[in-house]
């Protein structure tokens, strides 16, 4: 078993060498080489990904019997969904699909998902769903990357996509802090639970998993 330096650092080279931030779609975004319809036909797609991550962590709560646990993850549901008087990580997508040009109900019928990433999607809710519960927090650790991509991604609009509006950006300054935090928590749930060899051998492939899950979404918007 790993000591908990050796597992952080073996779960970091996972991101470092397949977070999606090295996908040639992400990597042509940043240079400013995408067509409005590319950028649009990403939002569409990854709003299937971003409606179905609070119905990931619900299924992770409903496998956990842990209830320290359970009071840390549960906050994720209202980021993603809201509650009464504060719009979550959901209606801030949406808007930004609407400063894009996007109709709201298009987003909502799914009207131009690929079904490539329909597949991957699913495939990490059922993922979530089978999975032993600290090992499908470890597949969340994606959000150890998110900040540094969402700072590039601002920089990329503000200088190539002047078109978009800064109204429709809420949804990526919001998550350079939010994800720093939600990363801290499933860090350390994971170096708590994650507690045999086996279970770190685990949490590292669902680590890669999830990267192959954003990797596939992006490779379905590719011609």
């Amino acid at each position: 078993m790993m000591p908990p330096e050796e597992f952080t650092a073996a779960l970091r080279a996972v991101g470092d060498g397949r977070y999606h931030h090295l996908h040639p779609f992400n990597l042509r975004m940043n240079r400013g080489e995408l067509s409005p319809e590319a950028i649009r036909l990403w939002v569409a797609n990854r709003f299937y990904y971003q409606k179905n991550i609070p119905i990931k962590d619900a299924a992770i709560l409903s496998r956990c019997p842990e209830r320290s646990v359970r009071r840390i993850w549960i906050h994720r549901l209202l980021d993603h969904d809201g509650h009464t008087g504060e719009e979550g990580g959901i209606e801030a997508w949406v808007r930004l699909g609407k400063a894009c040009g996007l109709d709201p109900g298009r987003l909502w019928r799914d009207d131009d998902l690929r079904p490539g990433a329909r597949f991957a999607v699913d495939a990490y809710v059922t993922f979530a769903r089978t999975q032993p519960w600290p090992v499908a927090i470890a597949s969340s650790l994606t959000e150890m990357f998110a900040p540094d991509i969402m700072t590039e991604r601002l920089a990329a609009f503000a200088k190539y996509y002047t078109w978009v509006p800064d109204w429709g950006f809420d949804y990526f300054q919001r998550r350079i802090t939010q994800a720093r935090v939600d990363s801290g928590e499933a860090l350390q749930i994971t170096l708590d639970w994650c507690n045999t060899a086996e279970l770190q051998q685990q949490a590292i492939a669902a680590l890669r998993f999830k990267c192959d899950v954003l990797w596939s979404l992006l490779d379905a918007l590719v011609p």
